[in-house]
């Protein structure tokens, strides 16, 4: 239930986010892993990546801006309590 929206055209803030998250990720997930494992089969990969995303998503804390030491989880559910709490009553 996610709406998918597109970035504003010479917007770099927006876009920047999504820059950053892709360059986690490649740090992070594909030049460690790679480094460790050979993969045989594009699913082994994709399993892998999933757990990394899951562990991303939901157990590290993040500092950024909206996080604030909380998990990307954790404030996508405090966002949706807030915004409910605000528009719904």
């Amino acid at each position: 239930e996610i709406e998918h929206t597109k970035t504003k055209a010479r917007h770099p803030q927006t876009n920047g986010i999504c820059e950053r998250f892709h360059k986690t990720v490649l740090q992070e997930f594909y030049q460690a892993t790679l480094r460790r494992k050979i993969y045989d089969t594009l699913e082994a990969l994709q399993s892998d990546l999933d757990d990394w995303l899951h562990e991303y998503n939901h157990h590290r804390t993040h500092q950024g801006k909206m996080c604030c030491g909380r998990t990307p989880m954790e404030t996508l559910e405090d966002g949706k309590r807030i915004w409910k709490e605000k528009f719904v009553g």
